[in-house]
This record gives structure tokens, sequence and C-alpha cells, in this order.
């Protein structure tokens, strides 16, 4: 039986990390900031999350100053905000040190500071299944303010460059009436050439394109995949039929540049009462040896099928 290992670690560029493993998944988790899931790979892979070590993407200025300042990093890797996106609301400066500790014996809750203004406290708990390459993620955001607020929870993965994400788009057959959404942002070129098409599903192959280019849909399968360094990230939530959510109504995102591509899911949007907590799930599986990047979209998804049919 495999066993699953929690352990503090110093890492030469992320500082304080806890590292969690099991034989078959690796992931590491800042504690100096964040927090940041910055690493996620089969054991002794390649990591599949992206990391900025260069920090091109940050944001600062004058519309900081209500949260005291200082600039927001992306980064890298996996991590919580909340919807609709608003700065400095969302793009809080979570520069400070993360809390942690071990949940049960097969996982880790990460706990970032009450944040100031916002008056939120967002944790996420990771659970690794002992006997493969599974994870629950477990997001959670506390409303630690006085009086209610209206927002959505939101889990971004944070891809590396050089891969291709798979997103479905299959919808129910509603007769004469549409049954889908298919949201775009205002940077997008509707020629784009990183995207592509197959019967129903989305794929695009991160790299530099003309502009960063980002989607919504319904997602009503409730997955998405990406396939770099010959290893496939699947991430799966539970969507709710009709829901209530931001940017006109859809629960899945995708954000592309010439740096990263990020795999986005959303609960709903709706008023949480003070010292109430929300709660947005996901699982990840990562499956080794399963590359998409090779042959045409259609050759792709037919290899990733057998995974999330």
């Amino acid at each position: 039986m495999s066993k699953v290992l929690a352990e503090t670690i110093q890492h030469e560029r992320w500082g304080r990390c806890v590292s969690l493993k099991n034989g078959s998944v690796e992931l590491l988790a800042t504690l100096d900031f964040g927090p940041r899931i910055i690493h996620l790979s089969s054991a002794g892979g390649t990591n599949l999350f992206f990391e900025d070590r260069e920090k091109n993407i940050v944001q600062s200025g004058e519309h900081f100053e209500p949260v005291g300042g200082g600039a927001w990093h992306i980064y890298g890797g996996h991590r919580l905000w909340t919807s609709p996106e608003r700065a400095p609301r969302t793009t809080y400066p979570d520069n400070n040190p993360v809390e942690w500790e071990k949940a049960g014996d097969n996982g880790i809750v990460l706990r970032a500071p009450q944040e100031q203004w916002n008056q939120v406290v967002k944790e996420i708990e990771l659970r690794l299944d002992p006997e493969g390459p599974n994870v629950t993620a477990i997001h959670r955001v506390t409303n630690r303010g006085p009086w209610p607020i209206r927002f959505a929870p939101w889990a971004l993965s944070v891809m590396g460059a050089g891969g291709r994400a798979v997103v479905p788009l299959t919808g129910a057959d509603t007769g004469l009436l549409p049954n889908r959404r298919f949201i775009h942002w205002p940077y997008n070129r509707l020629n784009d050439p990183r995207i592509k098409f197959t019967e129903s599903e989305m794929v695009v192959d991160q790299g530099e394109g003309p502009t960063p280019y980002k989607v919504g849909i319904d997602n009503e399968a409730g997955w998405a995949a990406y396939s770099n360094h010959g290893d496939t990230f699947i991430k799966r939530y539970r969507p709710v039929p009709g829901g209530s959510y931001p940017d006109f109504g859809v629960s899945f995102e995708l954000y592309t540049n010439a740096l990263m591509l990020e795999l986005e899911t959303l609960g709903e949007l709706r008023e949480v009462e003070s010292e109430e907590t929300v709660v947005h799930e996901e699982t990840w599986q990562v499956v080794k040896g399963l590359d998409l990047r090779q042959g045409s979209p259609e050759e792709a998804v037919s290899r990733l099928k057998a995974y999330v049919s």
C-alpha cells in the first residue's frame, strides 16, 4: 500500500513549502505567500503548472491603496480567487505567510490570513489518494465581514507553456432553442490560430498568439484537460445546470497568453452571509504517459475519451 507523505521543505526559488506525495503524484504548496499549489506532476515528472520565475505577471498601482498597497504577483500554480473579477478585490496581494496543518492521514489544509478590506479568509484543502494519481482540491471562502457580500468561488489552474488543452462543448438537444453559451472577452481575435474545434470539443494549443484569448462556456460535462511533458492533467468539477454564475452565466473559463494557459472553474454566484463559508470542490488526475500534443485535435480527443467518458 502506498503512503501519503506531507512535509515542509525549503525550495530554492519559493522558500518554505509543503511537499505532498504518494509515489504516483507530487505536489508542492507555498507557505511564504499565497497559497499557491506551485507544483503538480507525476512522480519524478516535470511540473505541469506554470511558474513565474521572472515575475512577468504583476499588477500594481493606485487602485491597490485600499488594501494596503503592494503588488499582486501571479507566482504560478493553482490559486483561489473570487468572481466577478475586479481590482483590487480579486487581485488582492496575497504576499503574506500561509498557515498549514495536516488533514487526516492523506491531506493538508492551507489557510491564508484574513484579507484587509475584503474581509474574507481563503483556504485550500488537498486530499491525495494513497493508491493512485488522484487529488481532491476543496476550496473554501469565509466571509468575516459584518454584512453579506456577493461573490462566486473561483479556482484557477495555471498550466505551463507548450501544452494542449481540451475542453468539451457538448450540450443537450434543445430542438429549436439554443443550448450553450460561448462568451468572449474584448481582446479576443476570432481567427486566433491557437483555437481549433472538433465536433464537440475546443482544443487550444498554448503558444504565441495575436492577443491573449479568454472564453467562457457552460461545460455541462464538468471536466477539462491539459497535456504537456508527456503527461495529462484532468480537472473535474460539478457545474449546476441552470445555476447562477458570473460572466453571462458560465461555470468554466479558459485564458491563455504567450506564457501560460489557465483552466478556471467557478462555483455559483450568490450572497454570502457574515461568517458563512462557501465551498467549491475539484478533483484532479495526472495521467502519466498520455500525450495529447501529438497529431490532430481529433486524434487527441480520441486518446482522451477513455479517461473522461
